[in-house]
């Protein structure tokens, strides 16, 4: 897969760009199941499935929100039905997060990697398709996407579903620099329990900016007029690329944050191709 960077721009976002409070009007189709991967009430998935017989491709989706427990599965499902209409099952983790008990270090990391592990269930009960899997997530879900690749990356369980790829919308993977920047209230040190100074071994363990995918194909979708979170995203595309990783950028001309997940938006074509071209060119299965 090409490697490609990015420059930051700074160019004024127009009016019609999306904010987070349009997210209150996103539609919340119900799943096909809820289906419960641990015992906490939040450790669980919802499954949507294609029309059809299958077997069919599968996107194990982890969404955003700053790891905080504000902001749960719910704005996601817009963007998860719309993968199912097209013919892409989805497996989308809810998982703790800042300010659940149990969440932060290192309960969401622990809820990220049960949950992925999961699926090797799921795949005896339903027409699913392991060898046409990828990680998605958009912001802190697309942190999460890319550090679960690499812990796949580095066990050697002859059992484990291999995801082709890592499809990143808005991906927030750099978390020494998100702590740097005081992004989102400080989310990366409240995700971490203190600062990379104080913990620098969990940063090294958690923080994809130390530990870069190598091996699994990467799309890093990024908002033209994403300010705040283009920058970290730019950042970790750039360093991806200067390692040989195997990544791809598409710089979204008429996105900012939210658009990347709303299959309403000039950005959902984007963001389906690319999903498509991780699968290996799947069409949709009827």
């Amino acid at each position: 897969m090409m490697s490609m960077t990015l420059i930051a721009t700074a160019e004024q976002a127009p009016p019609e760009i999306m904010t987070a409070a349009a997210l209150i009007e996103f539609a919340q189709p119900e799943a096909d199941h809820i289906i419960a991967y641990g015992d906490d009430p939040l450790q669980y998935g919802e499954l949507r499935l294609p029309d059809g017989e299958g077997p069919f491709p599968v996107v194990v989706f982890m969404h955003g929100g700053c790891w905080m427990s504000e902001y749960d599965i719910a704005h996601s499902r817009k963007l998860t039905d719309a993968f199912a209409r097209e013919g892409i099952a989805v497996w989308s983790l809810e998982y703790r997060r800042i300010g659940d008990p149990g969440g932060a270090w290192p309960g969401t990391f622990d809820d990220i990697e049960a949950g992925f592990a999961h699926l090797s269930e799921l795949m005896g009960r339903f027409a699913l398709d392991p060898n046409q899997v990828i990680l998605a997530g958009h912001s802190a879900g697309g942190h999460l996407a890319l550090w679960m690749a690499q812990r796949i990356e580095e066990q050697q369980s002859a059992n484990m579903i291999r995801p082709r790829g890592v499809l990143g919308l808005a991906p927030a993977p750099d978390l020494e620099y998100l702590f740097e920047q005081g992004a989102c209230g400080n989310a990366a040190g409240l995700l971490m329990g203190g600062s990379p100074e104080e913990y620098p071994e969990r940063y090294a363990y958690g923080s994809v900016a130390n530990r870069i995918p190598q091996s699994t194909p990467q799309i890093a979708i990024i908002g033209k007029f994403d300010e705040t979170w283009r920058p970290v995203g730019v950042r970790y595309a750039n360093a991806a690329s200067g390692m040989g990783a195997p990544i791809k950028v598409i710089d979204a001309p008429e996105a900012g944050h939210f658009e990347l997940i709303d299959p309403d938006s000039t950005t959902w074509p984007l963001v389906l191709g690319a999903a498509r071209e991780l699968l290996g060119g799947t069409e949709r299965v009827d």
